[in-house]
């Protein structure tokens, strides 16, 4: 019919996505709720898939930016459940069978755990009218251990390996989905090294010209966040730029910004915000996001409001409760990499 289905996986999240003409709906709804709710996880098929997961896992080694972006999550969340990555290790993808991923299904998916959203030319009480004799059969599980918070921590992780070279990742804490201070952090962000005028951006690549690619990123889950930054240098230079990063994230606590540079960086967040509805894909994320983590539809005309609101002052507020215990994790991937040539410049 023309249409296009697929999956993907988060830390907290599985979504299970289709789109098609606006005529085929009744079909697609049968043919993903099919495949959600029907699927037998085949023992045949379970084997052939395996071979395709650790590839993926290899893929992930072979490349160093992804590495190191793989490497500060349990880096700075230990042994918690948000340091572990969604690939798996070949260990548990070896053990896990049809029987475990069936089990996996009925103690996970559940009632009060599935959120259904959809964006497009349709209308809500036609797409109820198709799901719910399809959903209804789902029965409540036995309900599942109490979420135990991540704590963060600092600390250095080396991989020595012949590259052209050194890929870094730095992570301090950040905000989560729900905080308060996520207007803020949000634009933190992108004046910190969200974007090509940002303060990394201009000062590492454009001023000093020590790297191609660098960049601040969020990362927010139900109960905690993290802030991190990425680069690649030559492997002389990355004590220089991570000293010069770490001098960008301290000034933030000691001055305000300009009232120009957070205009504009509202401006970039509110244009970014206005175009993603363009696109159906986004406005179902957003939806179902937004039914998860607050239980009902925020407006996106609500958010730009609380943009508009956000301070110069409150950057100085968001820094200092986040980051007075001064933990900074890093993770390193280059040749010649030590642990020591770098611990005392993750001050904060």
């Amino acid at each position: 019919i023309g249409g296009q289905t697929n999956a993907f996986t988060s830390m907290e999240h599985t979504c299970y996505h289709a789109r098609v003409l606006d005529i085929h709906l009744e079909t697609m709804v049968d043919i993903l709720s099919d495949i959600f709710l029907n699927s037998v996880f085949d023992e045949r098929e379970v084997a052939r898939e395996r071979p395709v997961i650790f590839q993926e896992i290899g893929m992930v080694e072979d490349s160093p930016e992804e590495w190191v972006h793989a490497k500060i999550s349990p880096a700075f969340w230990g042994s918690h459940a948000l340091g572990r990555s969604i690939l798996g290790t070949p260990e548990n993808i070896q053990g896990f069978d049809s029987r475990a991923i069936r089990e996996f299904f009925n103690s996970r998916y559940q009632p009060d755990r599935i959120v259904i959203a959809a964006a497009g030319n349709l209308r809500h009480d036609r797409l109820v009218d198709l799901l719910a004799p399809v959903f209804s059969s789902i029965t409540a599980g036995n309900g599942l251990a109490a979420r135990c918070s991540p704590t963060d921590a600092a600390g250095v992780t080396c991989r020595h390996r012949d590259l052209e070279q050194t890929h870094f990742c730095l992570a301090m804490r950040g905000v989560s989905v729900t905080d308060e201070r996520r207007f803020a952090a949000s634009l933190f962000n992108t004046v910190l090294g969200g974007n090509m005028s940002s303060r990394l951006f201009q000062t590492i690549r454009e001023e000093r010209g020590l790297a191609y690619s660098i960049y601040s990123f969020l990362t927010s889950y139900a109960d905690a966040g993290m802030l991190g930054i990425y680069s690649a240098v030559t492997p002389e230079d990355a004590g220089t730029c991570i000293r010069l990063i770490m001098d960008q994230v301290r000034q933030f606590r000691q001055e305000p910004v300009s009232k120009a540079v957070l205009n504009d960086a509202k401006a970039f967040i509110k244009g970014n915000l206005l175009m993603a509805e363009e696109s159906p894909e986004n406005q179902m994320v957003r939806l179902a996001q937004n039914e998860f983590y607050f239980g009902r539809h925020i407006p996106t005309q609500r958010v730009i409001d609380r943009i508009d609101t956000v301070a110069a002052g409150d950057f100085l507020d968001l820094t200092d409760g986040l980051w007075n215990d001064g933990h900074v994790a890093l993770t390193i991937l280059g040749p010649g990499v030590e642990k020591d040539d770098f611990s005392e410049t993750l001050v904060l």
